[in-house]
């Protein structure tokens, strides 16, 4: 039996594997050591097309530099990462970045901790990212555009921080004296093509730096001058426009204020310009600054190490939102980022809802990762967040979409001619006219695993657990039609694919308080929302000290 096999693992009914735990941190760390990874310079893919994905609901804001505000997050241990090259439109020179000097990171006890201070593992994956990045924007453009998904390279905020030098064209700072009179001086003006923000002084406007747009904001970065840090702001487009947007703008403020976790993009400041409800029009959030979207990673080729270990990020920063009776309800390869210490993050909150209100419209997930209880509109769990989870790992071991369906029938078509035709105990839960559609379909029998993830597939095989027979494995469990029977989160992390890196303190994290949810059965419009999202941010306001001149809650009275 080869060393690390699954089947050393007993497995439970119902997929649930046991924790190996005769495993010790020490046999861990050495392992790890035994087994370092090579510097992946020339680890691009840029064969693969694009993902496409659905545009109505996506809000993919993402972050092109790995700085972080000082705080509860383990990745203040580290300053930022080494300077990286960006390369412009106009030309073929690189620019360069600057950073921070980076320090030597604390030590820590977790596997994943050694794997994050290893430097000498990791320290060309922001490399391999920016490479990809300079040498396939266009051809991911032309390819994005034949497909009809210009949302998704209009959105990418990394092709456009790296390839876009500050103060563009289309960015422009406003003189001050218009803001002084209007806004007390307290801001000043940028424009990035057809949005304005209006950007709180602390935030540098020298360093002021276009990131992306989508259809739920817009976002820019900037210097914070009291941490130092560059941070991403973000202005909600409209969120008022629509009780939709509305309904995500309240969400994802109230949600991203709840929790604080490692693997969740921490909100670092919110506010609004305006002083009073009738005027109140515009929501800023304040965020964390990261390197790359997942999008870009899925293009690199990963070894086991690194793979396990973004899944195994995903598995936290979800049971985290789990434990807390939150679904994310919209994961896909654009709504996770990371930084060049192969540091994960979960963004977007616009979807996520308590788990008490499942009963839902199907229209959540993008269509690729969306589960088959919500695609056959059936009550769903969280367990909804591991299938999306699954076909996330199916890309980055593919560099491709697994169920790539051009609507709702034939992405539900896509995944029984993989998967197979559900059973009857399954069939039996549906609604009748579904039921009667399901069964009437020609049978399909399931693909074997190791046909649809052959070894070729697959990096080498490394020791404890990191081999193709495990990720299939627990791919298997995670890919499975029955919600009843389909991994959870919580045995998805002591799964021998991932568990190398189990370490309780991110895996237990405190949770985040619980989500109020009855605001989701009430009866509200639009204005009901605006009211609420306002006296959340004069709440935020109020406690918290936007300006970063050591005063809380001073500058921003609340005015009715």
């Amino acid at each position: 039996m080869r060393r690390g096999s699954c089947r050393n693992s007993p497995v439970h009914e119902g997929g649930q594997v046991e924790p190996q735990a005769s495993t010790t941190k020490g046999a861990k760390k050495h392992a790890c050591i035994k087994q370092p990874l090579s510097h992946p310079s020339d680890l691009c893919s840029n064969s693969a097309s694009a993902s496409s994905e659905e545009s109505s609901l996506s809000d993919e804001d993402y972050f092109d530099e790995a700085h972080t505000a000082t705080g509860g997050d383990e990745s203040n241990s580290v300053t930022s990462p080494p300077a990286a090259l960006a390369t412009s439109k106009s030309s073929t020179s690189a620019t360069l970045i600057p950073t921070s000097t980076t320090s030597q990171p604390s030590s820590a006890s977790s596997i994943g901790s050694i794997f994050r201070e290893t430097r000498g593992h990791i320290s060309s994956f922001l490399d391999s990212v920016t490479q990809w990045l300079g040498s396939s924007a266009e051809e991911r453009t032309a390819s994005a555009a034949a497909a009809g998904e210009l949302d998704v390279v209009t959105l990418d905020s990394c092709t456009s921080a790296f390839n876009s030098p500050p103060h563009t064209g289309y960015l422009s700072l406003q003189g001050t004296d218009m803001m002084q009179t209007s806004l007390d001086g307290r801001f000043y003006e940028a424009e990035m093509k057809d949005t304005k923000f209006q950007i709180l002084r602390r935030y540098d406007p020298q360093t002021i730096r276009d990131v992306g747009s989508g259809a739920q904001g817009a976002v820019m970065s900037a210097i914070d001058t009291v941490t130092g840090q560059r941070v991403a702001i973000k202005k909600l487009t409209r969120p008022f426009s629509n009780l939709m947007h509305a309904k995500r703008a309240y969400r994802e403020f109230v949600i991203m204020n709840l929790v604080n976790h490692r693997n969740i993009i921490r909100l670092l400041n919110a506010y609004t310009p305006q002083r009073n409800l009738t005027d109140f029009a515009d929501v800023y959030l304040v965020m964390e600054h990261m390197d790359a979207n997942l999008c870009q990673v899925i293009k690199m080729e990963l070894d086991h190490e690194r793979m396990s270990f973004l899944l195994y990020q995903m598995l936290c920063g979800i049971h985290h939102l789990h434990r807390a009776d939150i679904i994310h309800r919209d994961l896909k390869p654009s709504n996770i980022v990371v930084n060049s210490r192969c540091q994960l993050k979960i963004l977007d909150f616009g979807l996520a809802r308590s788990g008490e209100n499942a009963m839902m419209t199907p229209y959540v997930v993008t269509r690729y990762y969306r589960a088959p209880e919500v695609i056959l509109g059936i009550g769903y769990s969280n367990n909804v967040d591991v299938w999306s989870i699954g076909c996330i790992f199916a890309e980055l071991i593919l560099a491709r979409v697994l169920f790539p369906g051009t609507d709702h029938i034939d992405q539900w078509t896509k995944i029984i001619e993989i998967v197979g035709t559900p059973n009857k105990d399954f069939t039996s839960r549906l609604q009748p006219h579904v039921k009667t559609y399901v069964e009437n379909r020609p049978p399909c029998a399931a693909r074997p695993w190791d046909v649809l993830f052959p070894n070729a597939s697959f990096p080498p095989n490394m020791e404890r657990g990191l081999n193709a027979e495990c990720a299939r494995d627990l791919i298997s469990q995670m890919l499975i039609i029955d919600p009843n029977n389909r991994i959870n989160v919580s045995n998805a992390l002591r799964h021998p694919y991932v568990n190398l890196w189990y370490d309780a303190s991110e895996v237990e994290a405190p949770p985040p308080a619980q989500y109020d949810s009855t605001v989701e059965t009430a009866d509200n419009n639009v204005d009901d929302w605006r009211r609420l999202i306002y006296h959340a941010i004069k709440d935020y306001e109020g406690s918290h000290d936007i300006d970063g001149t050591g005063q809380v809650g001073v500058a921003y009275p609340m005015q009715s």
